[in-house]
């Protein structure tokens, strides 16, 4: 797999450069406190578990084609809550909670320096499975927004990852063949594997290193500082790079 091919990465966002998992727990933590809910579900840590294990499903569900975005996102209140809100309801205790999650947005530490390092490599652009406003606002708001040519959504295209028709979409709005292109993700089948079944050069950001070897065919990081050599095929040390 060459690496002079490459002229372009292109990006996840959540859990990739933005901290999500961190924020998502933050605010709903500090939203669960003032609305006065964490005993009433169990205590803090057994509320924070159920929202993270309510959210994976709905989640699941906007990714197939079971809802749309916004219906996911209440969807999601209703079956934490166990309460059968009205629309309005459940998008206002949403609202609520989006208030406290801005607050805990950051990027990953090795973020901004990887971004910059990159830029001085090849084009940069955004694959993400959420919506053009959601995350246009958040790239903009931590101060990362200018190093993307493109930013594209799957709400707006209408197609989600791991579906091929949405890496190609990002590759065709380049300019480029998929393999001119590297994805990185962090999830190793919907990132992994979905970019590596449509031609692209595909890195999987595996952060704690736990979740056991990458798929053929597609490289594993634990840390995004190791991508630039990985993308020059160098490592620090000037041998050619051997992640996988």
């Amino acid at each position: 797999m060459g690496t002079n091919r490459i002229k372009a990465v292109v990006w996840d966002v959540d859990d990739t450069i933005f901290d999500y998992g961190r924020a998502d727990l933050d605010g709903i933590r500090a939203h669960l406190a003032v609305e006065g809910l964490l005993e009433e579900h169990g205590g803090e840590e057994a509320a924070l578990a159920r929202w993270k294990t309510v959210s994976g499903t709905h989640w699941r569900r906007f990714v197939t084609g079971e809802t749309d975005f916004e219906g996911h996102r209440r969807d999601r209140v209703r079956e934490f809550l166990g309460t059968p809100l009205t629309e309005a309801q459940a998008a206002a205790w949403w609202d609520r909670y989006v208030t406290h999650y801005e607050s805990a947005w950051s990027l990953f530490p090795d973020a901004a320096e990887t971004l910059a390092a990159v830029a001085g490599l090849c084009r940069q652009a955004v694959l993400s499975n959420a919506s053009l406003r959601v995350q246009e606002r958040k790239l903009t708001t931590l101060g990362v927004r200018d190093h993307f040519e493109n930013v594209v959504c799957a709400v707006e295209l209408g197609i989600a990852k791991p579906e091929a028709g949405a890496f190609l979409h990002v590759c065709e709005a380049l300019g480029l063949a998929p393999a001119e292109v590297a994805y990185v993700g962090d999830d190793r089948e919907v990132d992994g594997v979905g970019a590596r079944d449509a031609g692209l050069r595909s890195v999987w950001v595996d952060r704690d290193g736990t979740r056991g070897p990458a798929p053929e065919g597609v490289e594993r990081i634990t840390g995004l500082a190791e991508l630039p050599a990985l993308l020059t095929g160098q490592t620090r040390f000037g041998a050619r790079s051997t992640f996988g």
